[in-house]
């Protein structure tokens, strides 16, 4: 997110997909084994049980391979570009849409929250899809099924009907917005708070540092909806049947009740392993493309 004059949208779109995409190649496996230890509902036994994100790494690779680490990457590959594309450019065409309406010149820390928030609902109508193929694809129990992800897709629009592929849909528009709004919201204070960048590495550090913090505090506040959402897009929908998980915040006390508290943080550490430094490898590589094209331009 550069504090320089916002370049046209094609420009945003560009720097936030390759943003994206070097994050995921980073970060991927610790999603994996985040969604496995999400989808724990206590009764799993022996090598099906996971005590942990360790535990989940290496019963994982011991069992299945390393290469596991990796399945149902295509959705994320495919998803990463629109969706971090979006994330950066609704954040700045927000922005410039509420400074407008608010006669504000600058932004100021309530924008940020607000301007995340919306850039997360928007982009939380992108991903949805993308993110159930990963989520069935991912799970020990569902995977299986499925020979890849356009065998996936094929056979969830077959069996249970094109609209499931936006299953979960309000529990993703609540997980990005309150995600977006930690991000964007903590990108504006912490860069307020460092000294102010007189040189690229300074800059790169300042971006580390910020995105990392907003990374952090984005996981900390969406962890209890990303949990109910990988619930509800796991679950199959089976006609005459009503799903145990369904919508938002009826799952919350779903899982609250029956698993305690904690569960809803289930898959927190490798959640903010990545969140945290991917917060800050997202906002390094949107700001360094985001400089090129500005060069590219004469600006």
């Amino acid at each position: 997110m550069s504090t320089e004059k916002p370049l046209p949208f094609v420009y945003q779109f560009a720097a936030g997909a390759v943003a994206g995409v070097s994050e995921i190649l980073v970060m991927y496996p610790l999603d994996v084994v985040k969604t496995r230890v999400q989808l724990q509902t206590g009764k799993e036994v022996g090598e099906d049980a996971y005590n942990g994100m360790v535990d989940c790494f290496r019963k994982i690779v011991r069992n299945e391979g390393f290469s596991r680490l990796y399945r149902g990457i295509q959705a994320p590959i495919l998803m990463e570009a629109p969706k971090r594309a979006t994330k950066f450019a609704a954040n700045d065409e927000w922005g410039k849409f509420y400074r407008n309406a608010f006669g504000i010149p600058k932004m100021t820390q309530s924008l940020s929250i607000l301007t995340g928030a919306s850039a997360g609902a928007t982009e939380a109508v992108v991903v949805v899809p993308f993110e159930l193929v990963k989520i069935r694809l991912q799970d020990k129990a569902q995977a299986h099924k499925y020979n890849g992800m356009l065998d996936c897709v094929q056979k969830i629009v077959r069996q249970e009907g094109l609209l499931t592929l936006y299953q979960g849909l309000e529990s993703t528009v609540w997980r990005h917005v309150l995600w977006n709004a930690g991000y964007f919201g903590c990108i504006f204070q912490v860069r307020a708070l460092l000294p102010k960048a007189t040189d690229k590495k300074t800059q790169i550090m300042n971006d580390l540092a910020s995105g990392a913090v907003g990374g952090t505090v984005g996981t900390i506040l969406n962890t209890p909806m990303d949990v109910v959402k990988s619930r509800i897009q796991n679950s199959p929908k089976v006609a005459g049947s009503v799903p145990k998980y369904n919508w938002a915040w009826p799952a919350l006390g779903t899982v609250m009740k029956e698993e305690g508290f904690g569960a809803l943080y289930k898959g927190f550490l490798p959640k903010v392993l990545r969140l945290g430094p991917g917060g800050g490898i997202l906002l390094v590589v949107f700001t360094g493309v985001m400089d090129f094209f500005r060069n590219m331009r004469g600006e």
